[in-house]
């Protein structure tokens, strides 16, 4: 075929043509703005680039649709793209992805091609590309008559584009686009060779490396590679792309590319993260690398874990060793990331409006449980997803491929032995028309999906376009749909087929908050039960535990609920002693004094302008693929280092002097657990002033990253607090050590080593993070809700201590009426009722499991309070704790005239009260807790009650304890939804109670 041969019409300049080095605009889920990519053009220009591609998976013309012409409005925006390009001196490169459903052999779909193509081109585009990746090998029975392989129908079509464009500047994407797809291999691949061969030479052909996501560029892989493709390629680079994960970003300089690679290359093209506004170090570190001819020879990334590794076995703190300065032509990784840094801080000081919400630009992912390591079909690494995740929903499954698990022994937590049976039904994702606004959808229904080989589809379809008000979206498309199946159990726990009474009648509101599955919100409910209905919330440990239990931790993700035995302390078996203080008519253990009321005061003042060191520790946390930040990896050593030596804690005074003579050990525990709350305080630092920048655009492409990070580290240092007070078994590594985290055997190095796809390891540094809290919360602390706009206000939790009983009583009593004051329940004089029956005992008996959660400059916004072992903290309660009550609210008061028969329940319950919980509840349960958060705080985010109790349940962990359970009035459907959105799942009930109980 004519077509298929080497032209040589454009021969004579392809030695004229400069080396490309810019932007492709490659990934899935939400494309950047006009103005965003008129932007771009000049931050090229300024650092010394020449080329962009405008390639958005999900703008619905490149490629789900892309027979279609533009509409005149979307040429105007076009033709301006291109023209501003132009004007910056940089090459814009008009790409079309038509390989989900063209038939090749089809002489009108060619046609169609081309007539798309001349379109763009009389906007004033001078280079084009056609991109066949992440597409089915599969050709139509037409096609398979008419060429002699899927690489020949491809090689025909392009040929035939650019003879007829007859421009110079041509790009082109296989299908097999990395060394990991060739088939079998890269020399033996037929389908590259024959591209190599026939693709006419003034082509340049597109390549990703070793792996879709290449850790490192070689010489040898690329001479491999321009030896088969008959020319150099030009590098499709995805080592910044994060469209992948929605809870991954990344801000690490380029790196794992040699400078002396550029010799072998005809280019360099990043496509970096989804956010535009994350890629200013990427982009400018490429740049720099494109002008250095040698590299400096420190491999940081090794160099900073080994002297973290080493230092921190002394307390220190190790900064990475980055030269001040570097002759020009060498490259150095962190050199790179510190000129990105001070070329980008001037942005965040620049008034800027946001344009759309607080959410992640990344397609909505159905997980299925447990998280596998597929292979997806994508080039830019979106997981879980078909091909096409732009368009309507699909009417073919993907199967998901078996995994080898002697392979990824190190990885199962996030990896499983799957059978090919099990299907993976994806949701689809929204397809923008971003050249005409950004707050546009396409949305038809009635379309279908484009995947479907052999589709016939009309030569035109009418696809409306809605203005979709942006700024009042509600759900995070990056966040719901991670906890769809979750959601959609938990959802079923709460239905309750009988009918329900109400103790209170002021509940009208309750059905407004069950949350929807979609939105995947937590109620907005108090965690103290309602007092008319006599309601005690408990938890408990596990006193007989099943012959099959374990005492490895499950780790996030696992779907085993696990129990182990109980480890007592040595005071838990001793029934509390009636010689105690009182205070504000209740009884107190003396615990910690007031300094553990945070390392540093969250609330002070800082300055409102970011630094060049709140940067670089932002790029820290979200750095690159296969590596975390020197920063990132301080924090994981630290708490890892803090908790597995946490016992040294024992015997060691609990209130030493300042001039107390303290074991080394528990001197140099104690110093690092202060660097450490010094380092996370800086964290939270780093968010308030970061939600205050002027540049609304980069605070609200950036925050939920950001957000989530401060989180996480909020409650690590929430657990170190608590392991501060020793109030542990000497045997408590066995119960917090998790089978699968960083430090497990083979995990970093696995990491580490590139030969993973990285989202195998979804989450990042956030979900490394998460893992080595001693609890298996699941998804949890990934279902956050983002306020709905930036906020400097963080929560914190710390342990109780005594100073706190007065605020802890006033929220016990603003919110034990459905979340609510209980204030007209009860005369003036005995107002402290609710408190002292919910949660005086608690305060009183084992404030060691107690914890308070404050909320910047608010102040306390909620508790929760747990015992780990039900028996004896009642036992307590009947000898001490109820005869105290018995005489301050005496018998007598019955007889008054005004009192409530809430009032008349409450003080029975002090005279009367009787233990009687089940033993199927207790052998499996046997923690208890209560929770409460105030109302309104409920109401803007949902999620503080969860982070409450994963502390709480983290300190039952390690006192052995893996099962906790409530027990609510079984008219109480508002506490029951609020228990059951926490994970507490129905175990038992009888005629007055129902026992919710959670396995962790």
């Amino acid at each position: 075929m004519a077509n298929d041969s080497p032209v040589d019409r454009n021969s004579n300049m392809k030695n004229e043509k400069q080396f490309i080095c810019g932007v492709v605009e490659g990934f899935y889920g939400r494309p950047w703005t006009t103005e965003q990519r008129k932007d771009l053009f000049a931050k090229l220009k300024k650092w010394g680039m020449n080329s962009y591609v405008y390639a958005p998976k999900d703008d619905y013309k490149h490629r789900a649709y892309w027979r279609e012409l533009y509409t005149v409005e979307e040429a105007d925006h076009l033709t301006s793209l291109i023209a501003a390009a132009k004007e910056h001196e940089i090459n814009f490169y008009y790409a079309l992805s038509p390989g989900l459903d063209m038939t090749y052999s089809n002489a009108k779909e060619t046609a169609t091609l081309k007539r798309k193509l001349e379109q763009v081109s009389q906007f004033g585009c001078e280079a084009f590309a056609l991109l066949f990746d992440d597409i089915e090998p599969e050709m139509t029975k037409a096609d398979k008559e008419m060429f002699q392989s899927f690489a020949h129908a491809q090689v025909s079509v392009t040929n035939e584009i650019f003879n007829h464009l007859n421009c110079p500047r041509f790009l082109f994407c296989p299908t097999q686009y990395c060394s990991s797809r060739a088939v079998p291999c890269v020399t033996r691949s037929e389908y590259l060779n024959t591209v190599g061969s026939k693709l006419a030479q003034d082509i340049e052909i597109l390549w990703t490396g070793p792996r879709v996501v290449s850790k490192f560029l070689t010489v040898e892989g690329i001479q491999e590679i321009t030896e088969v493709l008959r020319r150099p390629p030009v590098i499709w680079d995805n080592l910044h792309a994060n469209d992948y994960c929605s809870k991954r970003l990344f801000l690490g300089p380029y790196s794992g590319r040699s400078p002396k690679l550029i010799p072998l290359l005809k280019g360099v093209l990043t496509n970096p993260n989804c956010e535009f506004h994350a890629n200013t170090v990427a982009i400018h570190t490429l740049a720099h690398w494109s002008k250095c001819t040698t590299e400096a020879n420190i491999d940081n990334a090794i160099s900073a874990d080994i002297k973290l590794e080493t230092e921190g076995d002394q307390g220190g703190f190790g900064e990475e060793m980055t030269p001040n300065c570097l002759p020009k032509n060498i490259y150095h990784p962190r050199e790179a990331l510190r000129n990105a840094i001070r070329d980008w801080l001037p942005e965040f000081q620049l008034v800027k409006e946001a344009w759309g919400p607080i959410t992640k630009p990344h397609p909505p992912v159905t997980m299925v449980m447990p998280i596998i390591p597929i292979i997806p079909s994508v080039n830019t690494c979106m997981s879980l997803t078909t091909p096409t995740t732009a368009t309507v929903t699909c009417t073919q499954s993907m199967k998901v491929p078996e995994v080898n698990t002697t392979q990824l022994q190190a990885l199962a937590e996030v990896c499983s032995t799957v059978t090919g049976s099990e299907t993976i039904q994806p949701l689809p994702n929204v397809v923008m028309n971003s050249l005409v606004s950004a707050k546009k959808i396409v949305t038809n229904e009635t379309i279908p999906n484009p995947i479907v080989s052999n589709l016939s589809i009309p030569e035109k379809i009418p696809v409306p376009c809605i203005p979709a008000p942006v700024m009042n979206i509600k759900e995070n498309p990056g966040r719901a749909k991670y906890s769809v199946v979750e959601d959609k159990e938990l959802d079923s726990k709460v239905q309750i087929n009988e009918p329900i009474e109400e103790d209170i009648t002021e509940k009208d509101e309750l059905t407004d908050k069950v949350d929807s599955v979609a939105d995947g919100k937590i109620p907005s409910a108090p965690g103290a039960s309602e007092t008319e209905a006599g309601t005690e919330v408990m938890a408990i440990a596990d006193e007989n535990p099943s012959p099959h239990s374990t005492t490895e931790p499950m780790e996030c993700g696992s779907s085993v609920l696990s129990s182990s035995p109980k480890q007592k302390s040595s005071s838990e078996d001793v029934v509390m002693s009636e010689s105690v203080s009182t205070s504000s008519g209740s009884m107190h253990v003396e615990t910690s004094d007031g300094s553990l009321n945070s390392n540093t005061d969250i609330g002070e003042d800082v300055s409102k302008e970011l630094t060049n060191e709140d940067l670089s520790l932002l790029c820290d946390l979200f750095y690159l693929p296969f590596e975390h930040g020197s920063k990132g990896l301080v924090i994981l050593n630290e708490f890892h280092w803090l908790k597995s030596n946490s016992s040294v804690l024992l015997g060691a005074p609990k209130k030493p002097p300042p001039d107390a003579n303290l074991k080394p050990e528990v001197q140099e525990w104690m110093q690092r657990s202060e660097k450490f709350g010094l380092l996370c305080h800086s964290i939270l630092v780093l968010a308030k002033k970061f939600s205050v920048c002027v540049n609304k655009e980069i605070v609200y492409d950036l925050y939920s990253y950001v957000w989530d990070i401060a989180g996480i580290v909020a409650l690590l240092n929430a657990f170190v607090k608590w392991l501060a007070l020793a109030h542990f078994p000497s045997n408590i590594n066995s119960y917090t050590q998790g089978s699968y985290t960083w430090f497990s055997k083979g995990w970093k190095d696995t990491f580490m080593s590139g030969e993973q796809e990285p989202w195998v390891f979804r989450g990042g540094l956030t979900a490394d993070l998460q893992r080595l809290l001693p609890v298996d919360s699941g998804n949890d602390l990934f279902l956050y809700k983002l306020p709905d706009a930036p906020s400097s206000n963080f929560c914190t939790v710390r342990p109780y201590v005594y100073t706190d009983e007065e605020a802890v009583y006033s929220i016990c009593h603003k919110t034990c009426r459905d979340g609510s004051d209980c204030s007209d329940l009860f005369p003036e004089h005995l107002q402290g009722i609710p408190a002292d029956r919910l949660v005086g005992p608690f305060i009183t008996i084992n404030p060691e499991f107690c914890m308070v959660m404050e909320y910047g400059s608010v102040g306390m916004i909620g508790y929760i309070c747990g015992a780990l072992d039900a028996k004896v903290f009642y036992k307590n309660q009947q000898m001490c704790w109820l005869p105290a009550m018995s005489l301050k609210y005496k018998i007598e008061l019955l007889d008054s005239p005004d009192l409530t028969p809430t009032a008349k329940d409450s003080i029975n319950h002090f005279h009367n009260f009787k233990y009687d919980c089940p033993q199927d509840v207790l052998s499996t349960y046997p923690s208890i807790m209560t929770c409460c958060v105030l109302k309104e705080q409920l109401t803007q985010d949902p999620s503080v009650a969860k982070r409450l109790v994963t502390v709480l349940l983290a300190a039952f962990r390690s006192n052995g304890s893996f099962g906790v359970h409530v027990c609510i009035n079984r008219t109480d459907r508002y506490m029951h939804q609020f228990y059951t959105k926490l994970g507490f799942s129905e175990i038992l009930q009888d005629n007055m109670r129902i026992y919710l109980g959670r396995n962790f």
